[in-house]
């Protein structure tokens, strides 16, 4: 299938950068026709110099790719928050 210039991808896993902060993301999405936004989310890996971030702050995720605002929310045993965001996304 033929990617379209104009449409995100589906997913990305790989580096980015949150501030001066390199860490590893696993991010996913899709487009929501009701709401006609782009919806993308995933997990963040662990970093201790994240520990000091509070869930629900809003972060900016740079990739290769591009970079995007999310929320950060819970984070899960092994130390990863969750992002979440709608519109253009990081990858």
């Amino acid at each position: 299938m033929a990617e379209d210039s104009h449409e995100p991808a589906a997913a990305y896993d790989g580096p980015a950068r949150i501030g001066e902060t390199q860490v590893d993301v696993r991010l996913r999405g899709h487009f929501q026709p009701i709401d006609g936004l782009f919806h993308w989310w995933g997990r963040i890996g662990s970093d201790a110099e994240l520990d000091p971030v509070a869930s629900g702050s809003r972060v900016t995720i740079e990739t290769p790719h591009g970079a995007a605002e999310g929320r950060l929310s819970d984070v899960d045993t092994w130390g990863r928050f969750r992002v979440s965001g709608t519109g253009k996304p990081p990858f």
